[in-house]
């Protein structure tokens, strides 16, 4: 199959597969004062005055507030999210992370071993994930599709918001915050795939608020970490680099350095006893898992003892910068290092490694996308900041912003996806046709599939349609199966031995593959459906047995 080298899925594979002291701001002047942060909170009490508003002193603060510019500027970042969601486009994980995540909540009892695949049946695996899966399952099974679309929506609406808020704290300029979140929403919305990643996502954004918020002198924020690092060690592997962020952090603070741009601010007495404890607390929160601490070492065996999987893998590879997020990337980075070179701002180290370690890792691997944008954001607010004026909310046009979001949720509510849009998008992405034709012919078995058919087989299926292959590449990969359905996906000139030695008598690909003209043009096998998606191949003679030729 030919994929899209710019959708973070996965299960799409390459080759057809499927805060602060004054000194710490960045600054062209050294003079500068700290800016107050213009997030749209009130200050000072406002003036009572006659009439409707000395009543209702406390409602008008509030009116303002909600219609206020900078929440204006935030309606349109949700409007950027709802054009993303809509289409619900999704990654094809996300249904074998549902079917867990059921199997969870009905048997009160974490897997093991591997129940979906017949192939690697039995070997060791865990859900690395199962909080995200049992979320998911709960809202599939409270509003079905219609429910996950909302669930897109929240998570997706949420992560730019937290990177609103990151850029606004960190330059002290709501609308410098707003540029910097939409320059990089472009980035942030290839991860908008409904995995648990996107509580990782929002996990790691959320961490760099508290940090900020704690530079910032407002301690108290801090010792949400430890019960934030709970979840996150059972939603997702990314919790790793939340813990290197705050590691980074707390280490950042413990000396005086400044060499050219870069800058390091001691942490007061206080501040080092405290931030310290607090990574003390995250990591001992990691080996409360159902798997105990072995789930702590899932993210460093894909990095390192799976190279099959990310040398295959599309959101493994490297940036492709002749796509336009790679254009994007390439163009935010040449526009940094030239702004850098003439303004001459300041930077605190630590904030200024995250840049350059998210910088490398998302050249390296693109999925790490995930991790350059909420690093890369705090920099660009604060450079934005040099030129954009403070908000100043003695000009806010109130009557404006509100009709302006009026119009926003008018418009949103107007192109919110119908069920029947939703299904046809799933009938459009996965093989649901397909499914359906199997369920009412005899179609034998056992069935090999397309590595992007697999999660929507075992969420349809299992556990009595048993798949070949699935999302789940660490555990075929350590079970060899990885490497023969590359093989086959390939068309190598083993493909047809590969098959006949798993005793395969029928194959689900997607149409125009590379194996459907293979088979084809072969006398064993034969079409026995095809629709826009996929097609269905089966063999003309039973081998009868596993191994036969």
């Amino acid at each position: 199959m030919t994929s899209e080298p710019w959708t973070f899925s996965g299960m799409t594979l390459t080759n057809g597969l499927t805060r602060m002291s004054e000194s710490q701001i960045p600054m062209h002047s050294s003079s500068a004062s700290l800016p107050a942060v213009d997030i749209g909170l009130p200050g000072a009490e406002l003036p009572r005055s006659a009439g409707f508003a000395a009543s209702w002193p406390r409602l008008t603060r509030v009116a303002q507030e909600i219609f206020s510019f900078p929440a204006m500027l935030a309606a349109f970042l949700l409007a950027r999210s709802f054009y993303t969601a809509r289409t619900f486009t999704v990654d094809p994980d996300l249904w074998w992370h549902i079917k867990t995540g059921e199997m969870i909540l009905q048997s009160h009892r974490w897997p093991t071993v591997d129940p979906y695949s017949f192939t690697a049946s039995g070997q060791p695996w865990m859900a690395a994930e199962w909080f995200g899966d049992t979320l998911f399952a709960l809202i599939m099974q409270a509003g079905r599709i219609r429910a996950l679309e909302l669930l897109l929506l929240v998570l997706g609406s949420s992560i730019l918001l937290a990177l609103y808020l990151l850029g606004t704290l960190r330059s002290g300029n709501s609308k410098a915050g707003f540029v910097a979140a939409a320059l990089l929403c472009n980035l942030a919305v290839t991860s908008f795939t409904l995995r648990p990643q996107m509580l990782g996502y929002l996990f790691l954004i959320l961490t760099l608020v508290v940090l900020e918020r704690f530079r910032q002198g407002r301690a108290r924020l801090i010792w949400l970490l430890p019960v934030m690092f709970l979840l996150w060690i059972n939603t997702h592997g990314s919790w790793v680099i939340g813990l290197m962020v705050v590691f980074v952090y707390w280490i950042a603070g413990i000396f005086r350095f400044r060499l050219g741009g870069l800058e390091c601010e001691p942490w007061t007495v206080a501040q080092r006893c405290q931030i310290a404890f607090i990574f003390l607390l995250c990591l001992a929160t990691l080996p409360v898992t159902p798997y105990g601490s072995r789930l702590a070492a899932y993210p460093f065996q894909v990095a390192s003892q799976l190279p099959l999987s990310i040398a295959n893998i599309m959101e493994w590879q490297p940036i492709p910068f002749s796509a336009p997020g790679g254009k994007l990337f390439l163009g935010i980075i040449v526009a940094f290092i030239a702004v850098q070179a003439v303004f001459r701002f300041r930077w605190r180290l630590a904030e200024f490694v995250l840049f350059v370690v998210g910088m490398v890792m998302a050249c390296l691997h693109m999925r790490f996308l995930l991790i350059f944008v909420p690093f890369t954001a705090p920099l660009l607010a604060t450079i934005a900041a040099r030129w954009l004026p403070r908000y100043d909310r003695t000009k806010n046009l109130y009557a404006l912003n509100a009709t302006l979001m009026a119009s926003i949720v008018a418009i949103a509510i107007h192109y919110w996806p119908s069920p029947n849009f939703l299904r046809q998008r799933i009938v459009d992405q996965f093989p649901v046709k397909a499914v359906e034709y199997i369920a009412h012919h005899t179609v034998p078995k056992p069935m090999f599939n397309a590595y992007f058919f697999g999660g929507y087989l075992v969420w349809s299926g299992a556990p009595e349609h048993k798949v070949f292959i699935d999302g789940r590449s660490e555990l075929y990969e350590r079970s060899g199966v990885l490497s023969d359905y590359v093989q086959i996906e390939d068309v190598k000139p083993a493909a047809l031995a590969i098959l006949r030695s798993y005793g395969i008598e029928s194959c689900l690909i997607l149409r125009g593959a590379p194996l459907g003209t293979l088979l084809s043009a072969s006398p064993e096998w034969k079409r026995v459906y095809t629709d826009n998606l996929s097609a269905i191949y089966v063999r003309s003679q039973p081998l009868g047995a596993r191994g036969s030729d």
